[in-house]
């Protein structure tokens, strides 16, 4: 039978309700096809296969810059017979490609992209910074201050919507307004195994466990049919992934979760292997990408340290664009810290503080991200309450993970499993709505005082916590039962030094005085709310 054969280019155009990127498609034969640096370009191809597994069928390009550099770039199939290369670039200037596959009607084409500047906040992918590798940054150097949003169910809020996604787009813009950049995710999540808040039963519109019409692969997860993958799940998948990138919104992306009840296949088994591969052949052009094995990747008795070490080994080989990496698991992280790109842990200690800044001296070359801290804060349901849900005390434990010089993540229960409140503004006036708030007022602290350049005192701590720039700027992190510090250090160069207060429930800053070199330094919160002294050098 004759394989007819057409490519269509879809291509990353800056338009949207904030400014932002959507995808729109071009004809192949249009003479001038070009993408902005860091923003994605998808080309579609037409083309069957015959004899060999579509989503396991070798197909890539390469591409070559002007300057000679190449970049090779994998395919993947889209189901009824489409296939994608999906290519964003580094480098302004204009590429060449050529494919390469054993289905012949995919081989050997050729063809020409140019690449334009970068829009201004578009910063390129999350890297870690050889000159200073307990920090994330940019590619193009700017500092990347990660303050972390888990939600483990976003790929099903608006699943069944084929027009658009206003419910995700409602919560991005909620998550971005008030200072998260990245959202600690799941591919695929069935249920929970703990039980549920019968209030949810009044409001189903908020329960996102257990769909029957969801599944990464044939069937669905209480019959599933390993012999192939679902192409819709992945371009419903394709559209929130592409809009948390048009809003520079990072996605950690766990791969695998073993305690959602999803019926996976069986580990190294050809279906496992194939899912895993095209996951990563399909989302790695993606500048806003991070890579997460599995979450709490060594509990719940499936998963041991070799298969962990066998899924990084493919990443690396497969992620043409070297996406970081980590896994949600400290112990696996921290015996073998070689793997992964950054550290990640998840720890609740009352100590958390120490246990940071331990973590933090142990790993001198790789960023920290406590990924979960025990703090999740409460909602109108009942949905996994940890060990704290009070929302000041949940704030208070990402501070004094920053204040270790470790990245931190925040949980709302009405967010962050099967339960989605997409709009928490808009419910009943009885509802509990979210502290978004103060973590607007969070990274805007750190907007002001680059992080990166910011490192833990303790030795300075006194009854607060120490972050300093060399002594020229420094940070002191007071609960709000703190009476007052005497922070005789400061006052030794009391003459040159100023004196600030920043309330972390408002964000307000007070008036700039002068230091005074005697008496207890008071927050004029105290009581009221955790404060942060700031001292800098005249």
């Amino acid at each position: 039978m004759k394989v007819i054969f057409r490519t269509v280019v879809f291509l990353c155009i800056i338009v949207s309700t904030n400014g932002f990127a959507q995808l729109k498609k071009q004809n192949y034969s249009a003479k001038a096809i070009s993408v902005q640096k860091w923003e994605v370009l998808d080309i579609n191809f037409q083309a069957k296969s015959k004899n060999t597994s579509p989503f396991t069928a070798e197909f890539s390009a390469v591409f070559t810059h002007e300057n000679g550099k190449q970049q090779k770039v994998p395919g993947f199939f889209n189901g009824k017979n489409d296939w994608i290369l999906r290519f964003s670039s580094a480098a302004e200037g204009n590429y060449t490609y050529i494919t390469s596959s054993e289905i012949k009607a995919l081989n050997n084409k050729r063809g020409k992209v140019t690449v334009t500047a970068a829009q201004i906040n578009n910063h390129g992918g999350i890297v870690v910074n050889d000159d200073d590798p307990q920090h994330f940054y940019y590619e193009d150097g700017t500092p990347y201050f990660l303050l972390a949003f888990e939600c483990d169910w976003l790929y099903a809020l608006d699943y069944h919507n084929e027009k658009g996604l206003p419910k995700t787009e409602h919560l991005l813009n909620l998550i971005s307004e008030n200072g998260f950049n990245q959202i600690v995710m799941n591919v695929f999540s069935y249920d929970v195994s703990w039980q549920k808040d019968e209030k949810l039963k009044q409001y189903p519109e908020h329960e996102f466990g257990g769909p029957d019409d969801i599944f990464p692969f044939l069937g669905n997860n209480e019959n599933p049919d390993y012999s192939a993958l679902n192409p819709i799940f992945f371009q419903r998948l394709d559209r929130t992934i592409s809009m948390m990138h048009d809003k520079r919104i990072a996605s950690h992306l766990m791969i695998y979760v073993w305690n959602k009840l999803v019926a996976w296949p069986d580990m190294n088994s050809d279906a496992d292997n194939m899912y895993f591969d095209y996951v990563v052949k399909r989302y790695q052009a993606f500048p806003n990408m991070v890579w997460d094995i599995s979450k709490e990747a060594l509990y719940y008795g499936r998963a041991d340290e070799d298969y962990i070490h066998g899924r990084i080994e493919r990443i690396r080989e497969n992620d043409q664009f070297n996406r970081l990496v980590s896994v949600h698991d400290f112990k696996y992280c921290s015996n073998f810290p070689e793997k992964v790109d950054f550290i990640s842990t998840q720890n609740w200690s009352h100590n958390i503080y120490d246990k940071m800044l331990d973590a933090k001296t142990k790993f001198k070359d790789k960023p920290i991200f406590n990924i979960e801290h025990g703090g999740y804060e409460e909602s109108p349901y009942t949905v996994f309450t940890g060990d704290y849900i009070n929302a000041e005390t949940c704030l208070r434990r990402n501070y004094m993970c920053l204040f270790a010089g470790v990245y931190t993540t925040y949980y709302w229960q009405g967010a962050s499993w099967n339960v989605i409140i997409y709009n928490p503004f808009e419910q009943p006036e009885d509802f509990i709505k979210p502290k978004f708030e103060y973590f607007e007022h969070m990274q805007k602290l750190f907007k002001e005082f680059d992080f990166a350049k910011l490192k833990p005192t303790p030795w300075q701590n006194g009854s607060a916590y120490n972050l300093t720039d060399n002594n020229e700027t420094v940070l002191l992190y007071m609960h709000k039962e703190n009476y007052g510090i005497d922070a005789a250090f400061l006052k030794k160069e009391s003459s040159k030094r100023s004196l600030q207060w920043f309330n972390t429930l408002t964000g307000e800053f007070s008036q700039t005085i002068g230091l005074p070199n005697s008496g207890k330094l008071i927050s004029p919160w105290q009581g009221k709310a955790d404060a942060v002294l700031i001292s800098r050098l005249k």
